[in-house]
């Protein structure tokens, strides 16, 4: 089995549910996600803070390395969080869950990602990174890519270009493959430039429907598809309800999404689905196979509020991926 360390933005999530109406008066884009500082941060737990139905660990790369914990992957994350309850709480869950954790601490805050959910279950991300935002080139570790095999990225660290550029340079002289997520349309339309420089060193890449648009300019799937295969060793891109695509080379796969009754919330979808298929991968499993590895994991986490998901239900999950 591969290992996979990840690099993010370790955030805690606020949940509550929102109107299509409230989004507009908010001025939040549905689905998109907005940065604020602490002062912003402060306001919006002022104006929505009676509202959070739940909170739990998150961050893209994160969700995706908390599941292949519960899995029993025995993942790695490096991440930084205040010297507070939060951060401390944070760490504890991923050391919980199998996750080797790599944790620096800052002056600032544990980061909050308050995520608005809309009735039909889009979630829209109103991000205060308070410390995450101060994880710096420098204080990378190149020993902690040591025992690994797949460095995992989030798109969501873009606020510094040169640490995403040093976590790539550390795994590659460390021999490890590259995975991204993109994370978010509106982040991949606005630091074009620098995904398409980015991707030049990245083996894999995890890409929905709306983030290949923005990074392509082209709303076809199977162009978008080819042109971030064109790139890279694996190519991803995930169609929602519609299930999702994969290129290897000449070799294309799509996967239907597994059909749920209800979608409660799609928080951590996609970084569920990006666990599953790396879960699949790390064990030389087939394209096809991985995607629809990916396809399960994602099923169970749109069926709650958050991006967690009960101990009987990963138990059910640790024994259907057992099973070859």
């Amino acid at each position: 089995m591969k290992r996979v360390l990840g690099i993010g933005n370790a955030l805690s999530d606020a949940l509550l549910k929102v109107t299509d109406d409230e989004l507009l008066s908010l001025g939040l884009p549905k689905g998109s996600t907005q940065f604020t500082d602490q002062e912003g941060y402060r306001k919006a737990l002022l104006h929505l803070g009676d509202r959070i139905e739940k909170w739990a660990s998150g961050g893209s790369s994160a969700n995706t390395i908390l599941s292949l914990g519960h899995l029993g992957a025995t993942p790695g994350f490096i991440g930084k969080v205040g010297v507070d309850y939060p951060g401390h709480t944070y760490i504890e869950n991923c050391v919980r869950h199998g996750v080797t954790t790599h944790f620096l601490h800052d002056s600032l805050p544990s980061g909050v990602c308050i995520s608005l959910v809309s009735p039909d279950g889009q979630r829209t991300l109103f991000d205060y990174l308070g410390a995450a935002a101060n994880m710096q080139p420098e204080d990378l570790d190149p020993t902690w890519f040591e025992a690994y095999d797949i460095l995992h990225l989030e798109g969501y660290l873009v606020q510094n270009h040169d640490l995403i550029l040093r976590a790539i340079d550390l795994a590659k002289k460390a021999g490890l493959k590259i995975s991204l997520d993109f994370g978010n349309f509106n982040i991949v339309a606005n630091e074009h430039d620098f995904f398409h420089r980015l991707i030049a060193d990245v083996d894999i890449i995890f890409a929905n429907e709306d983030e290949a648009t923005a990074f392509s300019g082209t709303s076809d799937v199977e162009t978008s598809l080819q042109l971030l295969a064109d790139t890279c060793e694996v190519a991803v891109v995930k169609v929602g309800d519609k299930g999702a695509w994969a290129r290897q080379g000449s070799l294309i796969e799509k996967v239907d999404a597994v059909p749920v009754d209800h979608v409660a919330d799609t928080t951590g979808a996609g970084d569920y689905f990006a666990a599953g298929f790396l879960w699949g991968l790390g064990q030389g499993e087939s394209l096809r196979k991985s995607l629809e590895r990916g396809a399960v994991l994602a099923s169970k986490v749109i069926q709650t509020m958050g991006a967690s998901l009960d101990e009987t239900v990963w138990a059910e999950l640790r024994d259907y991926f057992s099973q070859k």
